[in-house]
């Protein structure tokens, strides 16, 4: 059933919302190169915020040569790896968000919720036509498996649940030796870098592309839904919306159109677009939120309208602390889910009272 009062704004991330999420690439990156699982999206993430991928995000610093350096500084370093190992591996906790890296929304923005099935044949693409056959290499792991034994944010955007520090910096008193004892001294203990395996030699660069790559393929269900909601009467349609942390490719790169067709490139569906990297914040900061909602507020008064509050708006998103700051500030929010992209449709038609799904999917999901 519907609400009472239907959003006047919905927004979108786009990075494993709009577009396939490079959390898949992470994981199959670390299946293949033996890298323990999560470990990318920790360093990733811990490395906030003056990180290079999220200087990358915030624009302050450009995509070349000096990023890629320095994002593999990132990727190795030795205090994150051992905390990695003594703190998070050892907890009970598990990366339920990270906050992003990825290009096309979350240029990277990476994330992954359990999911309780394997992905179907519609789930793989129900309202799109099947993937190119070299999506899907031999050994790669389905994205029910990847949801199950991953705990990743933007990529691909990740934020971590925070693990407490389990190291103790404050030194030893001096043992006092007994002259009476000819015993030889224990020897010192070995300290705990050392006792660690040595820490993965990533490529970030090569990394960095696939994730990339794969980010430029449109959802197969939420793809089609901002398809219909766009092609609206007038007096039906939302004010349309994106909210992503994104990356600035140089000039003349390919990349800088979000998708491969400008049919399936989400900028020309939005009647707003805020992009990080052009803006200097990224979510979860809650100064990019404001500034989403000050210019939507501009866009409905300039056409007739009598402005947008934050608790006029439903914002959908893949990472969970980028929705908690959106509630934070009034808006209603839709988890989407790896995998499970169908449901946040479902949800979404609910909250808006449209119908968004082709009779296809809805007999094949509902």
């Amino acid at each position: 059933m519907a609400p009472s009062k239907p959003p006047k704004a919905i927004l979108f991330d786009i990075g494993g919302v709009c577009v396939l999420s490079p959390l898949e690439v992470i994981a199959t990156y670390e299946n293949k190169n033996n890298i323990p699982r999560d470990w990318i999206n920790f360093a990733i993430s811990r490395s906030s915020p003056r990180g290079f991928w999220q200087r990358l995000e915030r624009g302050e610093i450009n995509l070349d040569k000096a990023f890629f350096q320095g994002f593999n500084t990132d990727l190795r370093n030795e205090h994150l790896w051992e905390e990695f190992h003594t703190g998070f591996r050892n907890s009970k906790k598990k990366l339920k968000d990270v906050a992003n890296p990825t290009q096309l929304g979350d240029h990277v923005s990476f994330k992954a919720e359990a999911a309780d099935t394997s992905p179907t044949d519609q789930d793989r693409g129900a309202q799109s036509p099947p993937s190119e056959s070299g999506d899907q290499g031999g050994g790669q792991p389905s994205l029910s498996k990847l949801a199950k034994d991953t705990t990743i944010g933007d990529p691909v955007s990740i934020e971590s649940e925070e693990v407490a520090q389990s190291a103790n910096t404050e030194t030893s008193p001096p043992k006092i030796q007994s002259t009476a004892s000819s015993s030889p001294s224990p020897p010192e203990a070995t300290s705990t870098l050392e006792q660690l395996p040595p820490i993965p030699n990533i490529d970030g660069e090569s990394l960095f592309w696939s994730m990339m790559a794969h980010s430029r393929k449109p959802d197969p269900y939420i793809f089609p839904a901002l398809l219909r909601l766009e092609n609206l009467p007038a007096k039906q349609k939302p004010i349309l919306a994106a909210l992503s942390n994104t990356v600035i490719f140089p000039a003349g790169h390919p990349y800088n159109r979000l998708t491969d067709s400008s049919e399936s490139d989400p900028r020309n569906h939005f009647d707003v677009f805020v992009a990080s990297a052009e803006v200097g914040s990224r979510k979860p900061d809650v100064d990019i939120y404001k500034l989403v909602i000050e210019r939507l507020d501009k866009f409905d008064k300039e056409h007739g309208g009598d402005g947008v509050k934050a608790e006029d708006c439903v914002f959908l998103d893949d990472i969970g602390e980028n929705l908690k700051t959106a509630r934070s500030l009034g808006m209603r929010t839709i988890k989407v889910t790896l995998g499970k992209t169908w449901r946040a449709v479902k949800e979404l038609e609910q909250t808006t009272g449209l119908e968004l799904m082709d009779d296809k999917t809805r007999r094949s999901k509902l």
